[in-house]
C-alpha cells in the first residue's frame, strides 16, 4: 500500500463529512472529497509536516468548496460561513484555531521590525493603538497603519501557504 493510499483510507471519511458539513449536500460533498484527494495526490510532495494532515487535508477541501462556489456562481461571506460551521463543529474549530495561531506564530517570527513587535503587543498584549505609540514614540495613526500591514503580511503569506 502506498503512502496515498494508507493517508486516503485513513482521512477520507473526515474530508467527506468535513464537506458534507460544509456544503449540507451528499453529491457536492463527494466531488469536494474526491477534488480534495486529487489535489492532496498532485501535491503530497509539497506537504511541510508542520501541520496534523488532517488540518492540511480539510484546508484543501474548503478551499475547493469555495472554488466551487465561484464556479457555480453562489456567493458566500467566508467569515460567516465558516463561524456556522464552526459553532456546529466545535472540534473543527479547534483545529482550525490551534493551525492557525501556529501558522501567526511562525510568520510573526519571520516579520521584519516594526511589524512584528507592533502586531505582537495590539494581539497578544491587547494595547491601544495609543499605547502602541507611546512605546514607540509615534502617532497613532503610525501604529494603527503599522498594525494594520502587519496583519495584511500575515495575511498574504498565510493564503500563499494554504493555497500550496
Amino acid at each position: 500500500m502506498t503512502e496515498f493510499e494508507r493517508i486516503y483510507d485513513a482521512y477520507f471519511k473526515d474530508v467527506y463529512l468535513y464537506a458534507k458539513a460544509l456544503t449540507g449536500n451528499q453529491s457536492i460533498a463527494e466531488e469536494i472529497t474526491d477534488d480534495t484527494f486529487f489535489k492532496a495526490l498532485k501535491s503530497l510532495d509539497q506537504f511541510k509536516g508542520n501541520c496534523d494532515i488532517r488540518v492540511w487535508l480539510c484546508q484543501i477541501a474548503k478551499n475547493s468548496y469555495y472554488s466551487y462556489l465561484r464556479k457555480y456562481g453562489k456567493l458566500v461571506d467566508y467569515d460567516d460561513h465558516v463561524e456556522q460551521v464552526c459553532s456546529e463543529h466545535p472540534m473543527e474549530k479547534k483545529m482550525i484555531d490551534q493551525e492557525a495561531l501556529m501558522m501567526i506564530h511562525s510568520i510573526l517570527h519571520e516579520l521584519d521590525e516594526p511589524y512584528k513587535e507592533v502586531f505582537t503587543l495590539r494581539v497578544f498584549g491587547e494595547l491601544s493603538f495609543s499605547q502602541i505609540a507611546k512605546v514607540f514614540d509615534k502617532s497613532e495613526n503610525w501604529a494603527c497603519v503599522t498594525y494594520h500591514r502587519a496583519k495584511k503580511k500575515i495575511q498574504n503569506r498565510m493564503e500563499v501557504y494554504y493555497h500550496e
